[in-house]
């Protein structure tokens, strides 16, 4: 069972995957297959499909961001709640979506996900998200 910082290290590098671009970084972050359970059903991708399906995602919305309101990192779990944010492409309006998701690692890496998302629009009432990913934040 990894530790704390094996799984805090795990998630500084997913971060950077999607707030930096860093898709070098996919293949240490993500098992070759990858469990998905979301509002698209559940499916098992590769990391390399995975890895399209983020490209796409900051395709469709640039400059999203994931921001951090509260995390647990447990043994070969991890869960956050969050919220998606990001600039509406023709308007430049401000843009939301919050969600709770699990994770399960196994191997050090990400191998199975859980995600609720609630619909656009929507965020937690929390002044303050965490500045980092897996950091906790300033209350």
């Amino acid at each position: 069972m990894p530790d704390q910082s094996v799984l805090r290290d795990l998630f500084d590098r997913w971060e950077k995957v999607w707030h930096e671009g860093r898709y070098d970084l996919l293949a240490s972050c993500v098992a070759e297959s990858y469990g998905r359970h979301d509002e698209f059903g559940d499916r098992t991708v590769s990391r390399d499909a995975y890895a399209a399906e983020i490209a796409k995602v900051h395709e469709a919305r640039p400059g999203i961001r994931i921001v951090v309101y509260d995390h647990t990192l447990d043994d070969d779990r991890a869960w956050f709640r969050f919220a998606f944010t990001w600039p509406d492409p023709e308007t430049g309006k401000p843009m939301s979506r919050a969600g709770l998701q699990q994770y399960r690692i196994e191997a050090g890496k990400l191998a199975e996900t859980w995600v609720v998302l609630q619909s656009i629009g929507s965020t937690w009432p929390d002044p303050v998200a965490q500045v980092r990913w897996t950091e906790p934040t300033a209350r």
